[in-house]
Parts: C-alpha cells; structure tokens; sequence
C-alpha cells in the first residue's frame, strides 16, 4: 500500500515529460514553425533597437517599445498559433483521441502542446534582456511587472488558442480562425492605441495584449506608454499600483477561454 503510494505522483508526471518532449520533437522538425519561434521574435525586436543604439537613441521607451515587439511575435505567433496548429493537427489524425486510452491525463496532453512555444518564448525574452541590457540599455524598473507579463501572456494566449480550435477544422482553417485575435492584438499595440480615438482606445485596453503591453512598459519604462509623455522621474512603487488592471484583465480572459474549452473543446472530428 505504501509502496503504490509512493510511486503514484512519479508515475502521473512521467507521461507529460514524455508528452513534452514529443511535442517539441514534432515542433523542431517543422522548419516554419522553428523559423517562427527562433528567428522573428528576436530579430524583429532588435533591428529598431541597434538602429537606435547606433544613434545613441536608446532610452526607457525604446526597451518598453523592444519587450513590447518580442510579446507580441512570441505570445502570438508562437505560443498561440504554434498550440492551435499542433491541437487542431493531431485531432484531425486521430492522435488526442488515442491519447486520451493511454495513462497521459487531459490536462497533461493539452500541457504538452504549449511546452515548446513556452520554452522558445522564456528562452528568447532571456536573449532579448541579455543583448539589450549587455549592450547599455536602461536596466527595467521592476522585473516582475515584465516576467509576470510573460507567464500570463504564455497562460492567455494558450487557452485562447485551445478555445479557437473548438472553431477549427483543420489546418488551413487555422490560418482564417486565428486572424480575429490577431488583429485585436496588434491593435494592442501600444503605439497604435495612442493613435485610436479614446473610445475606441479604452476599449482596447481591455484586450489580452494590451494588458501584456502595459505590463511590459510598467516593467520597461515604470510608466504606461499609452500615457502622456512626461519628464516625471520612473516611480518604483507605483508601477505596482498600475499593474492591477492589466493582471485582472489577464485573468478574466483566461478564464473565459478555460471555461469554454472545458465546454465545448474536441478531442476528435464530429462532423
């Protein structure tokens, strides 16, 4: 009895490394998807900051502005369309509904999907702070605002992709169902809100990657970029105050899409 007792949480943890390590096998193998997750999410970030940096131009909006560009093609078209191709792909084969007669739980299945673009996403923001701050960037002003940007982004985007794919079919269906939060999160972007009419701005703001983007200039910058500019001195402590509106936002979302995957999510075609 103690001996099955002891071998129990072992056991339940070995199939999602497995899992996991499968996936990213399958994720390695896929040229476009490496190309997507290694080679955009850094490179773009850093064109507009060595050009600023051979300007001498490189201050506290600049590094929001590169975090905030590296989210955005991690968060989106890693983690969040790299998920919603490997589900909808591996249902359409069969694969998740002969999964789920093996020891591997439902959790630990959908898990397995999102560790490849997680692992490539905490790798390249770990590149990205090491070039820009090694290079005489500004040092942020509060790394937690930006690691807690990233965590929940990686949480959101990835139960907003496991939520799209109960509306997929397919693969090439993928390229048309991922499109609505693509553009809402490019929108998010800090620099277009700025150029919306304040309505429309507003409404904005309470999308996924507008919250991830004010977390990212909080971090960055210790200010909004979307706010007014300002000589005011960065504010440690109140980046901490301005976080709770960004972070409920966060939640809300991922709990919408983990209460409709729980729903409606397929484990195979019906149809």
């Amino acid at each position: 009895m103690s001996t099955t007792t002891a071998e129990t949480p072992t056991t339940r943890r070995r199939p999602l490394a497995a899992l996991a390590k499968a996936e990213y096998l399958q994720f390695r193998r896929n040229t476009t998807l490496m190309a997507m997750g290694v080679l955009f999410p850094v490179a773009i970030p850093l064109v507009p900051f060595f050009i600023a940096l051979r300007k001498d131009d490189v201050d506290a909006a600049m590094m929001a502005s590169t975090f905030e560009t590296f989210a955005l093609m991690a968060l989106l078209f890693v983690q969040y369309y790299s998920v919603l191709s490997m589900v909808t792909t591996r249902r359409s084969a069969g694969v998740l509904k002969r999964l789920r007669t093996g020891e591997s739980t439902d959790w630990q299945i959908l898990l397995a999907t999102m560790a490849p673009g997680a692992g490539l996403s905490v790798a390249g923001v770990v590149l990205i702070a090491a070039v820009t701050y090694g290079t005489g960037g500004p040092g942020p002003v509060n790394v937690l605002a930006i690691a807690l940007a990233l965590a929940g982004g990686l949480v959101v985007f990835s139960l907003l992709a496991l939520a799209t794919s109960v509306f997929t079919k397919n693969t090439e269906a993928a390229q048309i169902t991922s499109l609505p939060l693509m553009a809402a999160s490019m929108v998010g972007l800090a620099s277009i809100r700025t150029l919306l009419p304040a309505t429309l701005g507003d409404i904005v703001t309470w999308t996924p990657f507008a919250a991830i983007s004010d977390l990212m200039s909080l971090g960055s910058a210790g200010r909004l970029a979307t706010a007014a500019e300002s000589s005011a001195s960065l504010d440690f402590s109140g980046t901490f105050a301005e976080m709770g509106q960004p972070l409920a936002i966060l939640a809300g979302w991922s709990l919408l899409a983990l209460v409709l995957v729980r729903r409606s999510f397929r484990w195979d075609d019906r149809g």
